[in-house]
């Protein structure tokens, strides 16, 4: 079910707009989500949720069958892309874990080519990461300072214009103990 035709589905029988929750940008990977939150809070015994496939309410097998059990524990039924879900049913239980175990698998693989995709990137050179905020001759500069022990830590960030969380690891990738300095 799209969510245009989600949208048909919920208005027809007079849904309030106010009760139409939707996690733009979010996946349902994500259990901590604030459509999810305020859907799960606002529904009562007697409630239907509607979503339009299962991998948008839960990607996990564990976190479906969680959400499920707090909707049946509140007397609230669910209806997956335009089925309902009965979990008393137990051909309804074993396709609800089928899907639900589906959702984790196609999850775990678009992890799994993404994590693929960006080790051949870096291989080509082409996913190199933020570029560092101090050049090389900048950084040996600032290690040769830093040994002088004549400036503070946060001075050294001032002098070349990098917070002080730049200037700790540079210190240690040169070999020297790290520790916040101040004047006396």
């Amino acid at each position: 079910m799209t969510t245009h035709k989600l949208w048909r589905y919920v208005r027809s029988p007079g849904v309030s707009t106010n009760r139409i929750y939707v996690d733009h940008g979010l996946t349902g990977r994500n259990r901590d989500r604030p459509g999810l939150r305020e859907a799960l809070a606002a529904s009562r015994s007697g409630d239907t949720l509607v979503v339009t496939k299962l991998d948008r309410l839960a990607r996990s097998l564990p976190d479906a069958r969680d959400i499920v059990e707090e909707l049946t524990g509140a007397g609230v039924k669910l209806n997956i892309g335009g089925s309902l879900h009965d979990p008393n049913d137990p051909i309804g239980r074993l396709l609800f874990n089928v899907l639900a175990m589906i959702a984790e698998f196609e999850s775990d693989l678009i992890r799994m080519r993404t994590r693929e995709g960006m080790k051949v990137a870096k291989a080509k050179g082409r996913l190199r990461g933020k570029p560092p905020k101090l050049s090389p001759t900048q950084e040996t500069h600032l290690v040769g300072l830093y040994r002088a022990g004549q400036h503070t830590t946060a001075e050294l960030a001032e002098l070349f214009s990098v917070g002080r969380s730049t200037v700790y690891p540079a210190v240690q990738r040169a070999g020297e103990p790290v520790a916040a300095r101040t004047r006396s």
